[in-house]
């Protein structure tokens, strides 16, 4: 019941921010935008996709590929040889993800070293707080 009070969910728009805030969590995760970025050269199969995106666990890649599935980001297409194979592709509305993500994976890449070096500078500080 919608209008109600506890455990119902409230009906959404699809304007709504908290939507919006979901969908940013999704695909702002730390492999969504890589896996993004490696399906925007053509379709890749899980294989290429687990040797091109550096330090995801094969069970990380299955989930972030299901998720991006899910959301209409890639489509998965099974192909029926021998053996069998599954390659994954960008939907339309994936390449305009990667459009929009483009600039912030490109900064990323250009400050990677400036960034290693003001974590190594905050680290080493006498007055950093410990965890």
């Amino acid at each position: 019941m919608s209008g109600t009070t506890g455990d119902a969910k409230r009906p959404t728009a699809p304007e709504d921010p908290c939507q919006a805030r979901e969908v940013l969590g999704i695909v702002g995760d730390k492999w969504s935008l890589l896996v993004v970025r490696h399906l925007s050269q053509g379709p890749r199969r899980f294989t290429e996709l687990k040797r091109a995106v550096d330090g995801i666990s094969q069970r990380m890649l299955t989930v972030t590929l299901r998720g991006l599935e899910r959301d209409g980001i890639l489509t998965r297409t099974v192909h029926n040889v021998m053996p069998p194979h599954v390659s994954y592709e960008l939907t339309p509305i994936g390449r305009t993800l990667r459009e929009a993500t483009a600039p912030l994976l490109e900064w990323s890449i250009a400050h990677l070293t400036q960034i290693s070096a003001a974590r190594t500078a905050y680290d080493t500080r006498p007055d950093t707080p410990r965890a």
